[in-house]
């Protein structure tokens, strides 16, 4: 699958808490989607497929009764939802998603390749700032690692 989603802006969920999807990626969105937790604390909007290939690739080469795999089975499954785009490219989230992130009414979507996260405004500019302290010294530690051909 490609990677459709890039970039960052900010949106406002309404009263009825639902988040409307940039324009820009509805059209990847359009074979459904998954509403998740994502690791860091905000909420994930997956298509559908790219959800279960992601869980899929987590759990690859694991023993599935092994604790690992079967904690990263139970957290990946339990905390999702599938569902849709309605007619206005909104989804509704749910109280959990919006308790995951500390969502309040100010957002921030961001594209991060494969899906999007929903980021607190707040939390999302912290996080960001972090993120350009971060990448140099994470780049740096792959000047020993050859490329792949």
């Amino acid at each position: 699958m490609d990677n459709p989603f890039d970039g960052q802006a900010d949106y406002t969920l309404d009263a009825k808490n639902r988040l409307t999807v940039p324009a820009r990626y509805r059209g990847s969105l359009e074979g459904g989607l998954v509403l998740a937790k994502d690791i860091e604390p905000c909420a994930a909007i997956w298509p559908a497929a790219g959800f279960d290939d992601f869980r899929s690739r987590a759990l690859e080469g694991m023993n599935p009764m092994g604790q690992r795999a079967r904690t990263i089975n139970a957290y990946f499954s339990a905390n999702a939802l599938r569902g849709s785009l309605d007619s206005a490219g909104r989804v509704a989230m749910p109280p959990w998603l919006l308790q995951h992130g500390a969502l309040g009414k100010d957002v921030t979507v961001v594209g991060v390749g494969d899906h999007l996260q929903i980021w607190d405004r707040a939390k999302w500019t912290e996080h960001n700032e972090r993120l350009a302290q971060d990448i140099f010294s994470l780049s740096a530690a792959l000047d020993d690692i050859p490329a792949s051909q």
